[in-house]
């Protein structure tokens, strides 16, 4: 029995030792190949993935060019561990590559850049007209040319009057009765007076018993001949003017203030202005007085400055360009962001605002209430607190980012499906014409330069239209326009060159492809104001003309809101109102 009991026991010893070593044989590696696989899944995932910002359905595990468009490829940021479901994540080389740019935006006093236009005029309070108290014809003239200089008492004219020498002839007749009708003696005296004379003539003619047939026209005030009214042999009344007489010791400065400048500008302001036929030579003033009333015509009110002319630099009609540093909310002080941080929809404005966390730098967009416009900034009313962070450059490339990740962004404020660009579903309302592009300045060959002045050709024709009023004219520039654009070839550009003129065209093609159905031409120079920024980026960008181009403003513009075009003259011919405000606008910038 007891021999049995032991066999048993050695038996089931070995069996449970056998059994322990295949479980561990077969269960044992199962688990190390699932740990070996599990390790082998979470290195793929941590590789990263790169796109094209502009076709996003491009994937490679390799950095390098998009297959399609040439354009380097950008990685595909992760979205694992953002704090932030709606930011879009970016390293710092993406940061760098994309030339992100940030600032801190505080609070300060907001100070507008105002340029003014004007012209030098004469004083009005020192201006005066120089009439004849004799009635008579003229026989000799002293001053014969306007721009003369004359001095107070300076004989200017000699007159010969019959009514004159006649009521001599009743002084002399009245002198031989002086001591029996010394009435009658004094009043043909006071006959003479009326006439200007002094007792120092009148007694000098008493004296010599003589008349005189030809008497001297004095001047009243000194002063330079404006105008010339009288010839020599001319019969004139009396009262008739003869001169018109300038001092020109002080001089008026009028400049132009546009109606929608009229709330930054107020009497007592300083103004620096210079004078272009005086060049190097800088002018400072105060604003006097602001026309109450808006000329109807022009839409702008005179503001005037005094101004003391020294050696008589300053002379009437002289062009002058004067600069105002406004400042608004004196009491309390406003957020102010460069414009370059602002994106625009034409409806929404938007900046991206810059978080930091332990994964790292994101970006989350931010829907902005903007108020005045202050030259290279805004002031921002809503949407932005003190010490917040924003990116002011690189802005369009975050915007990208956020688009391919499908987060909120400029046209998808939502998020969701990102945009690629294409309209592959017949959906004709693009949002391109508004979105932001570069205006980076690259080099580019002679070959594409050439291809883009059909382009540019077409432009001038459309803004001299417009200009013109001539809605068939600005139609049929504008569909020449679009079919300058569609036969520009794309692989002319290179490097930095294709990227930008890519982005550049993408959003220039929606604003002309429908110019051929519109009706009428208000519409047209609604498109234009998008055509004219747009082909503004591409001048700045590729400086396509030998000759220099000149950037135009009109302040009234795009309701009140200013709007920009590209002419090749610098004489204004605003192509947003025609002949109705045909010089409305001013040179802002110079493309060469």
């Amino acid at each position: 029995m007891k021999n049995i009991n032991k066999t048993t026991v050695i038996i089931a010893i070995s069996t449970l030792a056998i059994g322990l070593l295949l479980g561990w044989i077969i269960f044992g590696r199962s688990n190390e190949n699932q740990t070996n696989e599990h390790n082998h899944s979470t290195t793929a995932e941590s590789e990263t993935i790169w796109t094209c910002s502009m076709h996003p359905q491009i994937r490679q595990n390799e950095p390098g060019d998009c297959p399609l468009c040439g354009m380097d490829l950008i990685p595909l940021e992760s979205t694992d561990g953002e704090l932030d479901p709606m930011a879009v994540s970016m390293s710092l080389t993406a940061m760098q590559l994309a030339q992100v740019q940030t600032m801190v935006v505080d609070k300060g006093k907001t100070n507008k850049s105002i340029r003014l236009n004007g012209k030098v005029q004469a004083d009005e309070r020192l201006l005066s007209t120089q009439s004849s108290h004799i009635p008579g014809r003229i026989e000799k003239l002293s001053v014969n040319f306007t721009g003369e200089f004359v001095s107070a008492g300076q004989v200017l004219a000699n007159v010969y009057s019959p009514e004159l020498v006649t009521a001599q002839e009743e002084l002399f007749e009245a002198k031989k009765i002086k001591e029996s009708q010394p009435a009658l003696f004094n009043a043909a005296k006071e006959k003479l007076k009326n006439w200007k004379l002094s007792d120092k003539q009148i007694d000098q003619i008493v004296a010599s018993n003589k008349s005189i047939e030809q008497f001297p026209i004095l001047a009243n005030v000194s002063g330079y001949v404006t105008k010339k009214m009288v010839n020599l042999g001319d019969y004139i009344k009396q009262g008739e003017a003869l001169y018109e007489i300038a001092d020109l010791s002080k001089v008026w400065l009028l400049f132009d203030v546009y109606e929608s400048d009229m709330t930054w500008i107020n009497k007592g302001d300083a103004v620096i202005y210079t004078v272009q036929s005086i060049p190097g030579k800088t002018f400072k003033g105060r604003i006097s007085y602001i026309d109450p009333v808006i000329d109807p015509k022009t839409r702008v009110a005179k503001a005037r400055l005094e101004a003391t002319n020294k050696g008589l630099m300053l002379k009437p009609e002289m062009f002058a360009t004067g600069t105002i540093e406004a400042i608004t909310n004196t009491g309390n002080a406003s957020l102010t962001v460069p414009k370059t941080a602002v994106m625009w929809t034409g409806k929404r404005s938007v900046v991206y605002v810059m978080q930091m966390s332990a994964q790292g730098v994101s970006f989350v967009m931010r829907e902005v209430t903007l108020g005045p416009e202050l030259g290279e900034s805004y002031v921002i009313e809503e949407g932005l607190q003190p010490g917040e962070e924003i990116a002011i450059n690189g802005t369009f490339s975050i915007d990208a980012a956020a688009q391919l990740a499908g987060k909120p962004s400029m046209m998808n404020p939502e998020g969701g499906v990102a945009m690629t660009g294409h309209n592959h579903g017949g959906n004709t309302n693009s949002n391109m014409e508004t979105m932001p592009v570069s205006s980076k300045k690259t080099t580019l060959s002679e070959d594409a330069k050439k291809s883009l002045q059909p382009l540019f050709d077409n432009y001038f024709k459309l803004k001299d239209a417009l200009a013109s009023d001539d809605f068939e004219d600005a139609k049929a520039s504008g569909v020449a326009m679009n079919n300058s654009l569609g036969k520009i070839d794309m692989n002319l550009f290179k490097g930095d060159a294709h990227s930008l003129w890519m982005q550049q065209s993408t959003a220039l093609k929606p604003s002309l492809q429908h110019i051929e159905h519109l009706g009428d031409i208000k519409a047209i120079r609604g498109k234009f104001i998008s055509i004219s920024n747009l082909m503004i980026a591409i001048a700045e960008s590729f400086a396509p003309l030998s000759t220099a181009i000149y950037i135009q403003n009109c302040p009234m513009a795009d309701s009140n809101k200013g709007a920009d075009w590209l002419s090749l003259d610098k004489e204004i011919q605003n192509p947003y109102f025609g002949e109705s405000m045909l010089s409305c606008g001013e040179n802002t910038k110079t493309i060469k």
